[in-house]
């Protein structure tokens, strides 16, 4: 223990002796070398590669497992087939991006994808094979060649979440803290220091001489997700806050295939279910997707959710019929098939009821090609930040490559962080108790179903101006100690009012009263 005008307690021991004897050590403060918020793939390969250079302590708001990347059953798209090149996946992405991608950061997704592919391969994931003992690679929307990596039909994400988590267990140097909130950056001198931090509900400060952000996305801002229900917008809000750049938050995509049942989260049916040839019909049993796209249920994301949307508002349900592929279904993707069984129903037989869902936000935290921030000492991964890849519309399975490949860059860049001359001063903050449990869960029912309504798949002018209105007064009646529901709101608000001021269509972002994409908005970014 150091003492000097503030307790101080320094990392001394490996993640072996277990987090409950750190947290009975820990005075007011951590000292640690590097520090990462969250625990998806971009977080867990940033903390694993970081630890070879300095302890790295990594905050997760529950467990290592609590992340959108466990959730991820389509893939890791990356050009490692024959026929394949980066060429052809850049110009993929570039196409879905909308005339928004930054092509430098493009052009390194997809040169590095293939040997973060191969790393994970080597450090133990278990992706598909076939019957030669090659990746077995799949296709999904918008992507002209079978590029999309497996695991087990369609548990990718557990599996790069089980290979990663299993190296940062294993690092003598990598301290984890399970149910730790970050609420707000230390920024000194306009240079980030580390983050205040509730951990297990007590105020701690972590001071570190580089700071990542890997968050995560927002999806629990909306009435419909498929994101899990730590995804809540902490890592916009607060880099937000502490005055770093944010861009292009009107940009949400929507999946268009979540299972419709009630439930939050919702789970996710993979577009390679389309891939592999279910088609979409509604009550009618009509086939839609022929009729709106040339390329029908491989139509872009961002089209075949809104039309599964107006289906909706026409007042007709939509579903996936996948019995074409009856045959294989149980096989090719097994943990679809026992969601779909464990809710009745049998995927060989019945059609799938689906509705669209938020998914993943492509703007946030802008960095460049390394990751830093607009404030140094502060870096950004996954999908938290706006690396200029992913544009006005992520393509499919683009997203685990992204937290691979930038993670990779951020981890190699932090090393070079000098340290800290010293710990800087921080007036003196408790973690403020929630007191009124009740209106904040009112307030979160109100935020989700406000931005589903004003702000989601289907947005105009009027529909956005009384959505921040209204999340201005939600603000305001938010009770105290509600810090989770206040990052809700703030990010909302940044969504909104970007949405607000894009007035044409683009990708992921939808306006009735400019249906199209405008020349003057072409390449333009609206930052905070």
């Amino acid at each position: 223990m150091k003492t000097e005008s503030f307790r101080m307690w320094e990392k001394e021991s490996p993640l072996g002796q277990g987090v409950a004897s750190y947290l009975s050590a820990m005075a007011d403060r951590i000292r640690t070398r590097f520090l990462v918020i969250g625990s998806g793939v971009a977080g867990l390969h940033t903390a694993w590669r970081a630890s070879e250079h300095g302890d790295v302590f990594v905050l997760t708001k529950r467990s290592l497992f609590d992340s959108a990347t466990a959730y991820a059953q389509g893939g890791i798209a990356a050009a490692l087939g024959a026929g394949d090149s980066a060429e052809l996946h850049r110009l993929d992405t570039l196409a879905a991006g909308a005339a928004l991608c930054d092509a430098a950061a493009v052009e390194v997704l997809v040169a590095e994808g293939p040997q973060r592919v191969r790393e994970l391969a080597s450090l133990g994931a278990k992706f598909d094979l076939d019957n030669a003992g090659r990746l077995s690679l799949g296709k999904e929307a918008a992507h002209s060649r079978k590029r999309i990596v497996h695991a087990n039909g369609d548990q990718t994400g557990a599996e790069v979440a089980r290979t990663l988590i299993d190296r940062v267990r294993n690092s003598p140097n990598i301290t984890v803290l399970e149910r730790a909130r970050a609420l707000d950056l230390i920024i000194v001198n306009g240079r980030c220091a580390g983050v205040k931090a509730s951990v297990s509900g007590r105020a701690v400060e972590i001071i570190a001489d580089a700071t990542v952000l890997a968050a995560g996305g927002c999806g629990q801002l909306y009435r419909y997700t498929t994101n899990p229900e730590v995804a809540t917008g902490d890592g916009y809000a607060i880099a937000h806050r502490a005055g770093a750049r944010l861009a292009d938050m009107e940009f949400v995509q929507f999946h268009p295939t979540a299972l419709d049942t009630p439930e939050n989260p919702l789970q996710l049916i993979s577009e390679a279910v389309r891939g592999e040839g279910a088609i979409l019909v509604n009550d009618r049993g009509q086939r839609f997707m022929t009729r709106r796209h040339r390329l029908a249920e491989l139509a872009p994301r961002d089209i075949v959710a809104r039309e599964i949307f107006r289906e909706q508002q026409g007042g007709s349900g939509v579903y996936l019929d996948a019995r074409k592929i009856a045959r294989t279904f149980a096989r090719r993707f097994p943990g679809i098939f026992a969601i779909c069984r464990a809710r009745d129903i049998d995927p060989r037989k019945d059609r799938i009821p689906v509705t669209p869902a938020a998914h993943y936000m492509m703007g946030g935290v802008m960095t460049d090609l390394a990751g830093r921030s607009s404030i140094e000492r502060l870096y950004a991964c996954g999908e938290v930040s706006c690396t200029g890849v992913h544009g006005a519309n992520r393509l499919a399975s683009n997203s685990l490559l992204e937290g691979l490949v930038f993670a990779e860059r951020v981890a190699r860049d932090i090393v070079a962080s000098p340290r800290l001359a010293r710990a800087p001063r921080v007036e003196p903050w408790t973690v403020p108790p929630l007191r009124d449990r009740g209106a904040a869960q009112v307030a979160v029912d109100s935020i989700r179903q406000l931005m589903w309504d004003d702000a989601g798949i289907d947005r105009n002018s009027k529909g956005l101006r009384h959505c921040i209105e209204r999340l201005e007064d939600i603000a305001s009646r938010l009770p105290p100690g509600a810090t989770e529901e206040q990052n809700m709101v703030d990010t909302a608000q940044l969504i909104a009012e970007a949405a607000l001021m894009r007035k044409e269509s683009r990708g992921g972002h939808f306006r009735r009263d400019f249906p199209r994409e405008k020349r003057k908005w072409r390449g333009k970014h609206i930052e905070w």
